[in-house]
């Protein structure tokens, strides 16, 4: 077990920076629970009844090609990362999936889930995001289900609207697919995970109804305490899973009158105000941007929250749905904070300068882009880098304040394989023991 120098800086994290210039996540309007009726002071706040619920972190794996690596080592580093967030006794790994820019070299999250799914026995797996804009909501169904009832309930899809990239040119399904197309592609998705027999008759899609076929519903084979602990393998000492629970993650879906959902939980990555209320009309949990700070975070909340009240759901309903937001963040682990923020400034830059730079629009549109090295100081900034105390101190000032208690913090930041897995080693064993 890696220890903490004694020499260790133990202050908090210092205040947070505005965001640098260009598209943030911070255009919420003001807003009103009920036309006419000003929020309350706790709705403002987005706040709830204070919560006993876990902090729980997860690993963000984006498979980052960073300058001078190939595809296969990229790939390989997110692989192993899972393995060792495991092995650390985190609660879950997020996977991310792009096309055609080497900022991440997955291009089906799905599908590197289904890998990680096997080459592990207790830790969730999810995707962060599944894009829906270039996807067909049946084939990505399908595929869901599989891995929901194949793993014993370990998958959560996330789903998110992804951007107007060349890449619907590629797959065909243009740019309405990705400015007009996601509420109909979102409830056919989860007409197919909630279902029997499903047709649909919109604009995207039309077809004839016909079955569902692995149905996500059906009751789930549980693995017993043994396998669940991974004490009938040969693989040698495994360390107790701090976080991960025979139920974490299930039910995380309500119906309006309350009920869990059965089937695989499925968050939905929200940028926008739109996304926002979406999400909320729904019943499903958000999935908040690395670039959101605690009073961007704040700002959806509110937002999530009047949507939810105005579609006719209460109170405890909005604290179980509450849990399951995941806020994706950065982390990274050292012995004084000023080293940790040399790693990711060493790094990170040019990974986005060279992985962002080669988004291509889909029809030409001028794109802004964040200075890489601000973006960076900006991240470092609103997330757990530092100390290991200052980590933990990071994480739970954020879920005290917000009230969001699930983390994906991106651990490759900097770009070498074993420095990653070494910075998970330490979330594992020095930062999360400070979250009990």
């Amino acid at each position: 077990m890696t220890k903490t120098s004694p020499r260790a800086e133990t202050r908090r994290p210092v205040g947070v920076r505005p965001p640098a210039p260009g598209p943030v996540l911070t255009t919420v309007p003001p807003l009103t629970a009920v036309a006419g009726e000003p929020l309350t002071a706790a709705q403002r706040t987005g706040a709830l009844p204070p919560d006993t619920a876990p902090v729980r972190v997860g690993a963000f794996l984006l498979s980052a090609q960073f300058p001078g690596q190939t595809h296969g080592e990229a790939l390989e580093r997110t692989v192993r990362a899972a393995v060792e967030a495991e092995r650390a006794g985190l609660d879950s790994v997020w996977l991310a999936e792009h096309h055609f820019v080497p900022y991440g070299v997955c291009p089906n999250a799905a599908t590197l889930a289904a890998l990680l799914l096997g080459r592990t026995r207790r830790i969730g797996v999810g995707t962060a995001v599944s894009v829906l804009s270039t996807s067909h909501p049946v084939a990505l169904g399908e595929q869901a289900a599989l891995l929901h009832l194949t793993s014993g309930g370990r998958f959560t899809l996330g789903v998110g609207r992804g951007g107007p990239w060349i890449d619907l040119d590629v797959f065909g399904s243009g740019v309405d697919a990705f400015e007009n197309g996601f509420p109909e592609r979102l409830d056919l998705l989860l007409r197919w995970l909630r279902g029997s027999r499903v047709g649909a008759d919109g604009p995207q899609f039309s077809f004839p109804e016909v079955p569902v076929v692995p149905q996500a519903t059906e009751s789930l084979r549980r693995p017993g305490l043994g396998s669940w602990l991974g004490l009938d393998e040969p693989s040698g000492p495994v360390r107790f899973p701090r976080q991960r629970h025979d139920t974490d993650g299930l039910g995380a879906e309500l119906t309006a009158a309350g009920r869990p959902v059965a089937g695989p939980p499925v968050v939905v990555a929200c940028t926008s105000p739109g996304g926002v209320r979406l999400a909320a009309e729904r019943g499903l949990p958000m999935l908040l941007g690395m670039h959101s700070g605690d009073d961007d975070k704040l700002r959806m909340l509110e937002l999530y929250r009047a949507a939810w009240l105005a579609a006719g759901r209460g109170e405890e309903q909005l604290r179980r749905i509450s849990r399951q937001h995941v806020a994706a963040g950065v982390a990274q682990v050292d012995d004084r904070a000023s080293q940790a923020r040399a790693t990711l400034l060493n790094a990170m830059p040019g990974w986005f300068e060279y992985g962002l730079g080669a988004h291509r629009t889909v029809d030409g549109r001028e794109r802004k882009m964040r200075d890489p090295h601000q973006y960076t100081e900006l991240l470092c900034d609103l997330h757990a880098v530092g100390t290991p105390k200052q980590c933990a101190d990071r994480l739970l000032a954020t879920a005290e304040r917000t009230g969001v208690r699930r983390f994906a913090l991106l651990a490759e930041g900097s770009g070498d394989r074993e420095a990653t897995l070494h910075n998970i080693a330490r979330l594992g064993s020095e930062v999360l023991p400070q979250l009990a």
